[in-house]
């Protein structure tokens, strides 16, 4: 009896044990505290700087200096602009080729899309050429309707390209703004638009004219032929659908644009 109780007691509490007494229970482990986000040094307890402030003091100084630089550029390129719009007065006369300078051609402003009166005539641009055949003899080509190619090139395009849709037209108007009714140049810029006018005329009737693309072209004639716009039929209006030319002077390709440099 007394074994079968010691057995007894001992299946109870664990070989370990000592007879009559219970184990006690393992302690659980300590638990770990759950993660959290970085602490700010202590020594500081402010948000990190950033931006200019970040910078060293020499790199400070240095992009004060390119922040002053592009506002001062800022400044005098609006006064350039606000001078090449406004009423000729004391300073557009002194400094009046300086402001031209900077503002044409890449800065030039054209208010034509906001005019309260729309152009009312259909302008297009004709240009032959004289061309030198391989034979050696000189043919005149027709006229050739540079304006109607770009428009056909237009219809039915969804996206018809910057350069078809002005290059011809803003070309003319430069020239017509810088002559006079006798075609002869008003300014420095008279030949500049002579120049660029030339150079796209040539190009286009290498590329679209049969009888230029068989030769060299040696000479070229500008002519426009402007037309009224029918008016509507309530206004009552009466105009002429007659158009008129004006038709300028033969001019001499250079050497380099006859050899196909504007090809």
């Amino acid at each position: 009896m007394d074994d079968a109780y010691d057995e007894g007691v001992d299946a109870r509490h664990g070989p370990d044990a000592p007879s009559g007494t219970r184990a006690e229970p393992e302690p659980a482990p300590p638990a770990r505290p759950a993660p959290g986000p970085p602490a700010l040094p202590a020594e500081t307890g402010a948000l990190p700087r950033t931006g200019v402030a970040a910078l060293s003091p020499r790199y400070q100084v240095g992009a004060a200096l390119a922040l002053a630089l592009v506002a001062v550029t800022a400044c005098v390129h609006l006064g350039m602009v606000f001078l090449s719009l406004a009423p000729a007065n004391t300073v557009t006369k002194q400094h009046g080729k300086a402001i031209e300078g900077w503002v044409y051609p890449e800065f030039e402003q054209n208010w034509k899309l906001f005019a309260p009166n729309p152009l009312q005539q259909n302008i297009a641009v004709q240009v032959r050429a004289d061309v030198l055949l391989p034979d050696g003899t000189t043919t005149t080509t027709g006229w050739n309707d540079l304006s109607a190619q770009d428009g056909r090139a237009i219809d039915g395009s969804l996206v018809p390209s910057h350069t078809v849709q002005n290059e011809l037209r803003r070309a003319w108007d430069f020239f017509t703004s810088t002559h006079g009714a006798d075609n002869r140049p008003i300014g420095l810029r008279g030949s500049l638009s002579e120049q660029y006018l030339r150079r796209i005329v040539v190009m286009r009737m290498y590329k679209g004219d049969a009888t230029s693309r068989k030769g060299t072209i040696e000479r070229v004639q500008v002519r426009s032929s402007t037309t009224n716009v029918t008016p509507p039929k309530w206004s009552g209006e009466k105009v002429s659908d007659t158009p008129v030319y004006r038709v300028l002077p033969w001019w001499t390709v250079t050497a380099d644009e006859a050899n196909g440099g504007v090809r």
